[in-house]
């Protein structure tokens, strides 16, 4: 499958930077997340490479499978979605709210090159698992050492 080509836009990738930055200044100093403060928020993700395969797990608690959205395209893997806030009931007074509603997207590249038509996606107890296939020329290939 040839890869899709697509016009570089550096400001997107100048908005990834200064979100990682900020996360990293944020979990460093002990500051709330400022994805929170905003009204936004980023789930957690860890990225993994196997032999074979690519693999995110992403918390994503109290979402519906139907409001998660997931695309590779250029080797960038991007999980959006929205979460839903329950509607406030009369009569009750919150004193805290801490849990993240709203619109989400992360959008990570990925360190190897993936077939992204084999993927296979689940979710479960919140946590959404992504494997994806690496492609054959992204895999290590062992060279064989000849006795001469």
């Amino acid at each position: 499958m040839p890869k899709e080509i697509s016009k570089w836009d550096p400001f997107r990738e100048f908005s990834l930077l200064r979100t990682e930055m900020d996360r990293l200044f944020d979990s460093m100093l002990g500051r709330y997340p400022r994805e929170r403060i905003e009204g936004l928020w980023t789930p957690l993700l860890d990225l993994e490479e196997t032999k074979d395969s690519v693999i995110a797990r992403v918390e994503l608690p109290g979402m519906k499978k139907e409001d998660i959205k997931i695309s590779v395209v250029n080797n960038v893997l991007t999980i959006s979605g929205e979460r839903r806030h329950q509607t406030e009931e009369k009569g009750k007074t919150y004193y805290r709210i801490e849990r993240s509603y709203g619109k989400f997207q992360r959008a990570i590249e990925l360190p190897s090159e993936v077939i992204a038509d084999k993927a296979k996606a689940s979710y479960k107890d919140g946590i959404l698992e992504l494997v994806m296939p690496k492609s054959e020329k992204a895999k290590e290939k062992e060279i064989a050492i000849e006795v001469t």
